[in-house]
């Protein structure tokens, strides 16, 4: 994928490959702050800033000082701290502008750091052996793959909630049944239907 088109890449992030409903990245955020479409969409958002950001910081810190250096091994300790720092600037940043969004997404803002799909943008750049332009594109395009399909799942939780639902279905079951339908749907992106 190194000679990939930008419109390609930005396809195959929000569509096909979606890193939620495709890769299966990230499902705990994705289930856990899934009740509300404004809480889905702010942690949308963070995420969006917090992948795009790891995406430029991971593709220097690649270049130039785990190559230089011949390091390669240190690259997912590198990221984890990439992504930590970068998931504190968010949550101070929330706290001081936006303190009602900081306290909805309550656990789940810090969780951004173990979220595997911010970790799985950052190597899957070094894997396909994107340049600068590519990683950023790739990471962003993820990222609002990430928060369509949470805002989406959100939606459609939100609109179940006010349906008749037999009582062994409600709550959880119904959710996951929703989000392997949504699941499925995506997998369609893919030519698997």
């Amino acid at each position: 994928m190194e000679n990939a088109s930008v419109l390609t890449i930005v396809i195959s992030a929000i569509l096909v490959n979606n890193f939620v409903l495709s890769r299966f990245l990230g499902i705990c955020s994705f289930v856990g702050i899934s009740q509300k479409v404004e809480t889905a969409f702010g942690l949308g958002l963070a995420d969006i800033f917090v992948m795009a950001m790891a995406g430029v910081i991971a593709y220097f810190a690649e270049i130039y000082i785990l190559q230089q250096f011949n390091i390669e091994y240190l690259r997912v300790v590198m990221y984890i701290l990439i992504i930590a720092s970068l998931v504190q600037f968010v949550e101070i940043v929330l706290k001081k502008v936006m303190p009602s969004l900081y306290q909805a997404l309550g656990i789940f803002l810090p969780l951004i750091t173990t979220n595997c799909a911010v970790l799985g943008v950052a190597l899957l750049n070094v894997q396909y052996s994107f340049n600068l332009l590519q990683s950023v594109v790739h990471s962003v395009a993820a990222a609002v793959g990430f928060t369509i399909a949470i805002v989406l799942f959100a939606f459609i939780r939100e609109k179940i909630e006010s349906n008749d639902i037999p009582e062994p279905f409600k709550g959880f079951p119904i959710a996951l049944i929703t989000a392997s339908l949504l699941s499925f749907a995506f997998l369609g992106f893919q030519g698997m239907i």
